[in-house]
């Protein structure tokens, strides 16, 4: 709750000092006779991505030496970056570009204090046609584009290719379906002499993003009306059968034995799976890399498309990751087209293809994977051929869009709680999903209300 006020008083503030999402965007000409422009950018990333993205804009600052320099300011997580944020809307010490994850989205565009890069590209008539329309999708409002993705990552299956062999079952086509996961799980649970369990054929962290998952392959909204991308949300659809059958499922997975107890802490659902104690797990694009070290010489793996909750499910997963926004709010001219053209060189074919590689994260750019570096990566990797496979078979809906929702990282937390009390603490799922369902009612239109106007 003190978080939720916190986000409410962040937003009122902003929203009643001015709106420079209605600005028009400066053109190339900013720059002129402007000398050394300093751009601030706020990010998270850290360890090896850290270090890809001081690649990047070493690069550019080289490149535009005496006209343009980016200075970068790591903020920890992407929680972190976002409350700091908040609290400069407060004085004014706002940085000129900023990376926030997805779900921060609705605030931002709501904070009145950014500067759309759709503006932008209706500026300069800049081609977005490279960009995967589904990652723009997710950050196009309304048919604007508020913010240019960045790093991006997809939900997988990921299996152990050797457990799978060995219970007769084939790794290259792993289940598609919550049926074909528990019917492989009974084949895949394997127990020691004394009845212990000593691999379990599944198992997945209560995390709200994959419930989020779960409900766009079922090509439903999350969130009405239309998943917020023709408005603002006003509420979310929790206890739909979908889900219902979803926690059962589940529930009963775990009561079997078929299925590893987790929580929400991703981490210990990749340990379990790295450790060789489940031999189905779920997880973003971006643990590839991880895995394939923390399991090098132990086991092989392979991955497969995010199953579905039913065979004739129509939909497909919904992107993750974070984009960059330019700052407009008391940002002079030259400043905000400076940010656009570090943003737009970060969205490039080869500062993308440079991004991937290094990263693991998902390329924007369609003509990033073409790039020889780029081939070359996913060729030593073809796991990840599995996540380009299903970006371009799913089809960009409201539904693929994902949720779009001011108070969406609340609502994750509240989707995670809601799911651990039913699958570890055996709470009526229906009844459970549609308490939170009402208490999520109220903190969204508490947020709805004070952003209106």
């Amino acid at each position: 709750m003190a978080a939720a006020v916190a986000l409410l008083g962040a937003c009122s503030s902003a929203a009643s000092s001015g709106d420079s999402s209605t600005a028009e965007a400066p053109g190339a000409e900013a720059l002129n006779g402007k000398g050394l422009v300093n751009v601030t950018f706020w990010h998270a990333m850290s360890g090896a991505n850290g270090e890809a993205l001081k690649k990047l804009t070493d690069a550019f600052n080289a490149a535009h030496a005496g006209k343009i320099k980016v200075n970068l300011q790591f903020k920890n997580t992407y929680d972190d970056t976002l409350t700091a944020y908040k609290s400069a809307l407060g004085n004014g010490q706002t940085p000129d570009i900023l990376q926030v994850y997805d779900i921060g989205t609705r605030f931002m565009i709501d904070s009145k204090s950014i500067l759309p890069v759709q503006s932008f590209v209706d500026k300069d008539k800049f081609d977005t046609s490279d960009i995967q329309p589904n990652i723009a999708g997710y950050y196009t409002v309304d048919k604007k584009l508020y913010s240019m993705p960045f790093n991006t990552s997809m939900p997988l299956m990921y299996v152990n290719k050797n457990a799978f062999t060995k219970a007769g079952l084939d790794p290259n086509n792993p289940p598609k379906n919550l049926d074909e996961i528990m019917a492989a799980a009974k084949k895949l649970t394997v127990k020691d002499a004394a009845g212990n369990v000593v691999q379990y054929g599944f198992g997945a962290s209560l995390y709200g993003w994959f419930f989020e998952q779960w409900t766009a392959a079922a090509n439903e909204e999350m969130c009405a009306p239309a998943n917020g991308r023709t408005g603002r949300a006003d509420s979310v659809k929790l206890d739909t059968p979908t889900h219902v059958k979803l926690m059962q499922w589940w529930t009963q997975m775990v009561n079997q034995g078929l299925a590893l107890k987790l929580d929400s802490n991703t981490e210990n659902g990749d340990n379990a799976f790295t450790a060789g104690k489940v031999a189905m797990t779920l997880e973003s694009t971006g643990s590839l890399g991880g895995f394939l070290k923390a399991t090098k010489g132990k086991f092989d793996i392979g991955t497969g498309f995010y199953p579905k909750v039913n065979p004739t499910d129509t939909g497909g997963p919904i992107i993750g990751g974070a984009s960059l926004w330019v700052v407009g709010k008391e940002k002079k001219p030259e400043t905000e087209r400076a940010s656009w053209e570090f943003v737009k060189y970060l969205a490039s074919a080869n500062s993308q293809a440079t991004w991937h590689t290094s990263t693991g994260y998902f390329p924007i750019s369609k003509s990033a994977l073409n790039t020889s570096v780029d081939q070359q990566w996913v060729a030593q990797r073809p796991q990840f051929k599995t996540a380009i496979t299903q970006l371009q078979q799913t089809k960009l809906t409201t539904a693929t869009q994902g949720c779009n929702l001011g108070t969406m990282p609340q609502t994750r937390k509240a989707v995670e709680n809601a799911m651990q009390a039913i699958v570890l603490q055996g709470k009526d799922p229906k009844a459970t999903l549609d308490a939170t369902e009402g208490t999520l009612k109220n903190t969204i239109s508490q947020y709805n209300q004070s952003v209106s106007g």
